[in-house]
């Protein structure tokens, strides 16, 4: 036995190789995802202006954009148009493999734009407002040089540069980390009553994938535990 998101689509596969049934288990909370019919465009040029200009227009009213693309030729293709276009956006695809979770988890920050190439980063919530834990673990470790590793054990006083600066003795790496998770907590809260507000996280598939379990997987990625969220696919005849 086993369990996945989209096995559904693929019961016939699994009874006639494996003899397995397949059972669909309703969702926990309802989901509420929109998801819209697909816009399908003469040329393909025009099917990548309507792209833009979709991803464009939801960033600038702070909508959380995720865009799957099946190959990184595609997924830099875009890159490029949006950079044109003056769209601030992370490229998720096996050139990034190390920063992979940590893109993917704030994808759904206020305005954030991801192209994840063939699902990159699954496996990792993406969370409306944006992951606090790990915008918490990115403030100490990049801005203040504090390695988490050592938070359990070591105090501020180990650091010649914080006793230059008189800190308070008393503080550690472990009261530190809990003031930025709190700070971090409270500020993904505000953001996340924005993003509902404008309709959470919103998929842009800008191809059809060859099996539809992958298409699902991708629409998947929004609509988390009746969190509100919405997808489209764009496609061209050509």
């Amino acid at each position: 036995a086993g369990m996945t998101g989209t096995a559904a689509t693929e019961a016939g596969e699994f009874e006639e190789i494996y003899n397995l049934e397949v059972t669909v288990i309703p969702t926990n909370v309802p989901a509420i995802r929109a998801d819209k019919q697909d816009l399908v465009f003469m040329s393909e040029r025009s099917k990548w202006k309507a792209v833009v200009e979709d991803i464009k227009g939801r960033q600038e009213c702070g909508q959380p954009v995720l865009v799957g693309t099946a190959a990184i030729e595609t997924s830099e293709r875009l890159s490029k148009l949006l950079e044109r276009a003056k769209v601030a956006h992370e490229v998720l695809n096996a050139k990034q493999h190390e920063r992979e979770a940590v893109i993917i988890a704030q994808a759904g920050r206020p305005g954030a734009v991801t192209i994840a190439t063939n699902m990159a980063g699954r496996g990792v919530d993406i969370l409306l407002g944006g992951n606090y834990e790990g915008l918490a673990r990115d403030q100490l470790r990049s801005k203040e040089g504090i390695d988490l590793t050592e938070i359990p054990n070591r105090a501020w006083t180990d650091s010649l540069e914080m006793l230059k600066r008189s800190e308070d003795p008393t503080r550690t790496y472990q009261t530190r980390w809990a003031e930025v998770i709190k700070e971090k907590y409270e500020e993904t809260r505000r953001d996340q009553k924005k993003v509902i507000s404008v309709g959470g996280l919103h998929v842009v598939g800008t191809e059809r994938h060859e099996a539809r379990r992958i298409d699902n997987q991708l629409r998947g990625r929004s609509g988390r535990l009746g969190d509100p969220g919405s997808s489209r696919f764009f496609l061209s005849l050509e």
